[in-house]
């Protein structure tokens, strides 16, 4: 509910504070005091339309500020959307301001956040319903009617499960749609990818083969070189002869003179161990060389065999990776996709059969449904039309349209195919005819003034359980009637209070007495100046401004606003 106001240089406001309270606030004073300027300052708080006429004059900036306790039933949604659009409420409250600014550019802020006005007008919509600024009236959106209907048949579980099975519906489709698109593009990858995974399995690669082969192509490449000088190195190790003796030989030689002299002199010994460790190593040298040897050949067979198999590594490490080993992870993942969209076949088939359950589905439900809102709808119309003969309207039809419409891509409904959406198959507009023989029409056509305004009021009265907009401001909703109908008016609006605040303007007594809280606005001078002034009347001074609206500012007069205000009480 909206708490405090707070505005300044606005229009012929120089600075005022008003604090309103829960229930029933009316607002009262002379004409041009100045209480619709007042609406039109929550009109622009709430994201209505600026201009520079609206700054005092002499001044450089019009301010709006309003403070928002966050209660009842449409406190969860608001702060559901304060969180979707990071605007974190502040210990349960929401703080709206704007400025104007000479020139005509304004400035609007939720909970200290710059923001642009649309959002600001969204947020507005939510907190407040203002009658006879149409641009806040929730009922006058088409888009409400249906809620509003639903909530007032207690329908919303069978609307949110048609929701949830619309939204499966949604996931289903937009699947095979991307299915249903790509086919040609997913026959072509697979394809390739049929191609990729079948050549690289025909090469059977395995981790470590180009090193080896590699190495393996080095030595049948030089075979010739290798060959000869390891036959060198072999004569020179193990194979001399008496003119050129073999290392072998000479290191055996050395090694017997070192014995001798180690047999006569025992100091010699380390020498001999060091000699015969030497020969040893000689000796596996020269082992190791002959079996090198042994194993060389001149194959020129198998060196094509061997740069054919580098050369086809190498080209399929062009295509798929840097090693064999990156080679083999691009086959099993190429083989992996291969499958999945090998599936897409059958995938298609399932999502086909899904959704055509889903649309039959859908159909029973939302026929249900619909079913269900056209006995509503015909509870809902006489609601109202009683509601409108106790405020004088008795010729007025009131009449909740629900149509549908042919779809062929829609869901089942007996022979049927029509369109739906998260709500259902009905789409829902609330019409009136205010006079005898005029067609019906929507509300958002029905002329503006104090007829329109005690429509609203008559719905708001028969959907106030479910109408969730926190703060309800009528302004003039007396146009066009009398003291008898203005204090139906005021015993409905005190009704209304018990659901949420409302906020009247009014020239009425007999509306005014019925409020919980009397805000009286003057007109006053300060200096050369105009200005609004808020009186909150209580007592003696709530009975004169009674009074002074019965037009009769006597004893008597103040006796009947007693009277007024006793009635009132009952």
């Amino acid at each position: 509910m909206l708490s405090e106001l707070h505005v300044s240089n606005f229009a012929i406001i120089d600075d005022l504070q008003l604090v309103f309270h829960p229930g029933f606030n009316v607002l009262t004073g002379e004409t041009g005091a100045g209480k619709s300027i007042i609406i039109d300052a929550i009109d622009l708080l709430l994201g209505g339309k600026s201009s520079q006429e609206m700054v005092r004059a002499g001044e450089r900036t019009a301010r709006v500020e309003g403070i928002f306790e966050l209660d009842g039933q449409a406190a969860a949604r608001i702060r559901a959307w304060l969180q979707a659009h990071e605007l974190e409420e502040d210990q349960g409250l929401v703080i709206l301001a704007r400025e104007v600014r000479r020139g005509g550019r304004s400035v609007a802020r939720i909970n200290g956040r710059a923001v642009a006005q649309a959002l600001l007008a969204e947020l507005g919509d939510m907190l407040v319903d203002i009658h006879g600024q149409g641009q806040h009236l929730s009922l006058l959106k088409p888009r409400t009617h249906l809620f509003l209907l639903d909530e007032f048949a207690g329908l919303n579980a069978q609307r949110q499960e048609v929701a949830r099975l619309a939204g499966e519906l949604r996931q289903v489709r937009a699947e095979l749609a991307r299915l249903r698109q790509s086919a040609r593009e997913i026959a072509r990858r697979l394809d390739l990818l049929s191609y990729q995974v079948e050549e690289i399995d025909a090469a059977g690669l395995t981790p470590g083969e180009e090193e080896a082969l590699q190495a393996e192509l080095r030595r049948l490449a030089n075979a010739e070189t290798l060959m000869s000088e390891t036959a060198a190195l072999n004569a020179l190790l193990a194979e001399g002869d008496v003119e050129n003796p073999a290392a072998l030989d000479v290191m055996g030689q050395a090694l017997a003179h070192l014995q001798k002299l180690a047999r006569l002199d025992p100091d010699l010994t380390p020498l001999t161990a060091q000699a015969e460790a030497l020969f040893d190593g000689l000796s596996d040298l020269a082992r190791e060389v002959a079996e090198y040897a042994s194993g060389l050949e001149f194959d020129p067979g198998r060196l094509a065999e061997v740069e054919d198999r580098l050369a086809l590594i190498h080209q399929l490490k062009r295509k798929y990776g840097d090693t064999i080993e990156d080679i083999l992870a691009f086959g099993e993942q190429a083989r992996a996709e291969l499958a999945l969209l090998a599936d897409s076949e059958t995938r298609t088939e399932a999502l086909e059969a899904r959704e055509l359950e889903l649309l039959q589905t859908i159909g029973q439900k939302a026929a249900a449904l619909s079913q269900a809102r056209q006995a509503a709808a015909a509870e809902l119309a006489r609601a109202v039309e009683r509601e409108l003969a106790d405020l004088r309207m008795a010729g007025t039809r009131f009449l909740v349209d629900i149509a549908q419409r042919p779809d062929p891509e829609g869901c089942f409904v007996g022979e049927e195919r029509l369109a739906f959406d998260a709500t259902g198959i009905d789409r829902v507009a609330f019409l009136v005819s205010a006079n005898p023989g005029e067609p019906l029409r929507p509300l958002a056509k029905v002329a503006s003034g104090g007829e329109t305004a005690r429509l609203m009021l008559a719905l708001k009265h028969v959907l106030s359980r479910a109408d969730a907009t926190p703060t309800l401001i009528f302004d003039e909703i007396d146009q066009g009637i009398g003291g008898r109908v203005g204090a139906v008016v005021g015993r409905k609006m005190r009704d209304l209070a018990r659901t949420h605040q409302v906020l009247c303007v009014t020239h009425l007594p007999q509306i005014a007495a019925y409020a919980d809280r009397h805000l009286q606005v003057t007109k006053g001078r300060q200096g050369e100046r105009t200005v609004s002034q808020l009186h909150v009347l209580e007592g003696d001074a709530r009975v004169q401004e009674l009074a002074a609206m019965l037009g009769s500012d006597t004893d008597a007069g103040r006796e009947s606003a007693r009277e007024l205000l006793e009635q009132a009480r009952t």
